[in-house]
């Protein structure tokens, strides 16, 4: 699969979704074009996806936020008779690489993550209304809705099948939304996730798969009903229209570099290595939130999330031996502080709380990145509130220290705001200076006491911001030594290694889905049992079983 992946798009372009709107309801049609696959050598059939299916979903949720903030329930639900969804396309899966099916599974889930959090974040309560077959992947949409109707139709089920049937796990956080968010019973769950056939009616009540069964003569007027509710309990701020995301400014070079109006991505494929540089804004900050929204989505807050998020995706899944992510910044901190102080201090109106919790959700997505990152606090650097939040993101970070000769930028400065202390958590629920420092929790006391201060390398090293502050002798020679032998390692030492030590502290929900992602995906996606030449991904529809090595390890 050597196709470029894009992952913008706009309603004009969907094949496989339909959105309609009344009121504070809308409804999400789930309706695969058969023909429409990311890639050639399987039909999505059945309302099966692959990732350019979910890369729409992403759209859908990512637009319902901002571009219809009178939006307080949405009602997913299939556009085909007799089926909701079979999960993820199973051809697809037998054809993809290894790399190309975790990182499928991992940007399904950030995206089920999205809306899962709408309710409680943004008052967009999801609703799913399951009539037919909901299967897989098809069954993990429904588990991060905020409410799930069944029809009992004698035939309309759930089910987790990829156990018997495929010899791998559900790939998106099906097992852990069970047992952690529906908390279905131990052993009811080591049965339902046994049956190809999945369960129906009164008994999927009753496991707490589901949250409501009703007669197929109501179903329509049941789900008519729960979205009304939801709606009315919502406690999204009021607003009378939203703004539109317009499309992306891009320009793409044959090297693979991109440049944003924001954002410069430089790839360097001999050295497997990626260079985001992130602008700082040209302008000063608007001077009210009407201001802010008439700039919509040209503010710079914005702007550059949309741009960042696009840079991190494209290089996930485009990309893949570029093992090494180096992230600089270039502006005015204080500029950056004050585009962002406008929305902390008007974080009430719909779309600065909106464009807060997209920056949390970039944010993550950097944390998720199975890549080596690295953060270079250069003369010159913004590294100011928000964006300073990506030096605790990242595996290491070095900063300039003194002057360089030559160099007539202002000295390398931090600078933290209040938002690095709770505005951004990772999915730990800690923020990245509480993980950070978290054997030693009198350091983010001592760290929040020089908010608004510009931090030069002595004070930011004292402070434990940064991991070496280098002069002008060392610090060429140590950024060359350090990203060369990290590009040497192997790629999945490094992987494992990295998930382990950025997920320090409790473990969530969140964490859980995210670390077995990590593991149980990466081993069993791998395991013959399931990806051999007999195994089940490659047998399956053929009507002959996998032959399994039957030896436990």
């Amino acid at each position: 699969m050597s196709k470029v992946i894009d992952f913008q798009t706009d309603p004009s372009r969907y094949r496989h979704w339909r959105v309609t709107y009344d009121g504070p309801v809308a409804t999400v049609f789930m309706d695969v074009d058969e023909k429409g696959g990311l890639f050639e050598g399987y039909e999505l059939k059945l309302n099966s996806y692959d990732l350019g299916v979910d890369i729409e979903l992403a759209d859908v949720v990512q637009r319902m936020r901002f571009e219809h903030p009178e939006v307080r329930a949405v009602v997913l639900r299939s556009g085909k008779d007799r089926v909701f969804c079979a999960g993820a396309n199973i051809r697809m899966l037998g054809g993809a690489s290894h790399a190309h099916k975790v990182n499928f599974c991992k940007f399904t889930n950030e995206t089920r993550n999205t809306f899962e959090a709408a309710g409680a974040e943004s008052g967009q309560h999801y609703i799913c209304a399951v009539k037919g077959a909901c299967a897989g992947g098809g069954y993990e949409l429904a588990l991060a809705c905020d409410h799930i109707i069944l029809t009992d139709d004698g035939s309309s089920n759930v089910a987790l099948p990829e156990v018997p049937l495929l010899a791998v796990l559900p790939g998106t956080g099906g097992l852990t939304r069970v047992t952690d968010k529906r908390k279905v019973r131990r052993d009811l769950a080591d049965v339902f996730c046994s049956m190809e056939e999945g369960v129906r009616g009164k008994r999927a009540l009753d496991w707490r798969l589901v949250d409501e069964v009703v007669a197929n003569s109501r179903f329509e007027e049941a789900v008519a009903e729960r979205a009304r509710d939801f709606a009315a309990k919502s406690s999204r701020a009021p607003a009378e229209k939203g703004i539109e995301l317009r499309p992306l400014q891009r320009k793409f070079a044959d090297d693979g570099s991109i440049t944003y109006s924001t954002v410069e991505v430089q790839v360097d494929r001999a050295a497997r290595r990626a260079t985001i540089l992130v602008n700082g804004p040209e302008a000063d900050a608007p001077a009210s939130m009407d201001e802010f929204v008439r700039q919509g989505s040209d503010a710079w807050m914005l702007r550059a999330a949309r741009e960042l998020d696009d840079a991190i995706l494209h290089l996930r899944l485009n990309e893949m031996e570029c093992g090494l992510l180096v992230i600089r910044t270039q502006g005015d901190p204080a500029r950056v502080a004050a585009h962002e102080a406008l929305l902390l201090a008007n974080e009430r109106h719909w779309l600065a709380a909106e464009t807060l919790l997209y920056w949390k959700r970039v944010l993550k997505r950097i944390d998720m990145t199975s890549r080596s990152l690295v953060a270079l606090v250069e003369h010159g650097s913004c590294f100011a509130g928000v964006l300073a939040e990506i030096l605790f993101a990242v595996d290491r970070s070095y900063m300039m220290d003194g002057e360089f000769d030559g160099d007539n930028r202002p000295l390398a400065a931090i600078t933290l705001g209040a938002s690095n202390f709770g505005r951004y958590p990772m999915g730990n629920d800690l923020t990245r200076l509480q993980t950070r420092f978290l054997g030693e929790p009198e350091r983010v006391g001592q760290a929040e006491a020089k908010i608004g201060e510009a931090l030069d390398a002595e004070a930011a090293e004292a402070l434990g911001l940064v991991t070496f502050s280098l002069d002008e002798v060392d610090w060429e020679d140590e950024v060359r030594i350090f990203c060369e032998e990290r590009a040497s390692f192997s790629p999945d030492a490094m992987t494992g290694m990295e998930a382990n030590l950025r997920f320090a502290g409790p473990e969530t929900m969140e964490t859980r889905i995210f670390g077995r992602l990590t593991a149980w995906q990466n081993w069993i996606f791998q395991r013959p049992n399931a990806v051999g030449k007999d195994g089940a991904l490659q047998r399956y529809g053929t009507g002959i079983r996998g032959d399994f090595n039957m030896q436990r390890v």
